[in-house]
């Protein structure tokens, strides 16, 4: 299970780590992602300068990215995480439902959580979400512990690549036609 980067993110973000890894699969003709922009409600506006400079988020947006790797369509969202266990809240109802749909379409979702005490990226699967979310909403825990991740969905730099999901957005995929 090794670290996935021995300088970890510092100082950018999961999501700009994403953002070099999409243009690089892009540049390289193996996927179109894109990021989702998080809808906003202007409040108020400096007309002058055509800017906003009071807004709130909107709480129902998707997921983070949307696209198609070699004509699948994916969907995922970007998670962090700062413990060894990550709170199930911090994936709301609508996005599982969104989730669920969007793997009803024959889509693949999924997450990718960055663990920053441990500089560890993982790949969750849409039926591993799934399972957690249920078992929290049944009454179980609402949190995933690090000792419950499968070890070989952690992702590894590899080839100048931030965040190779496409290796594991193959395993899903193997493990997928495999049942």
């Amino acid at each position: 299970m090794g670290t996935w980067n021995s300088r970890g993110l510092r100082g950018s973000t999961l999501e700009d780590f994403i953002n070099r890894t999409n243009e690089r699969y892009l540049e390289q003709g193996l996927a179109l992602i894109q990021k989702i922009p998080t809808p906003i409600t202007p409040v108020r506006m400096d007309k002058e300068n055509r800017q906003i400079t009071l807004a709130y988020f909107d709480q129902r947006s998707t997921v983070d990215y949307i696209g198609a790797v070699q004509g699948i369509p994916v969907c995922f969202d970007a998670k962090e995480c700062n413990a060894d266990t990550f709170p199930l809240q911090n994936i709301h109802e609508h996005q599982m439902t969104f989730m669920k749909h969007f793997e009803e379409q024959e889509g693949i979702a999924f997450l990718i959580i960055y663990y920053s005490a441990r500089n560890e990226l993982y790949y969750m699967r849409f039926e591993e979400i799934r399972s957690y979310w249920e078992r929290g909403q049944n009454g179980g825990r609402k949190s995933v512990r690090f000792e419950e991740l499968d070890p070989s969905f952690f992702m590894q730099l590899k080839g100048g690549i931030y965040v190779p999901y496409l290796d594991m957005l193959q395993k899903d995929l193997t493990m997928r036609d495999e049942q």
